[in-house]
């Protein structure tokens, strides 16, 4: 039996899970595809600047 995790483990375990499931929702939405999946945005550039975009 293990003891409680601390604070630190949970949010990576969060973050890792996170991270997951955005590959996941790429895969799925890029299937079948060529390209391989990115999870990260690049930076907006000038022309983008009124575009809002969520974290």
């Amino acid at each position: 039996m293990t003891g409680p995790r601390s604070h630190a483990e949970d949010a990576k375990s969060a973050e890792k899970r996170r991270l997951d499931e955005a590959l996941e929702e790429g895969l799925e939405e890029t299937f079948p595809g060529s390209d391989p999946v990115n999870v990260t945005q690049p930076p907006p550039s000038k022309q983008d600047h009124h575009v809002k975009r969520k974290d």
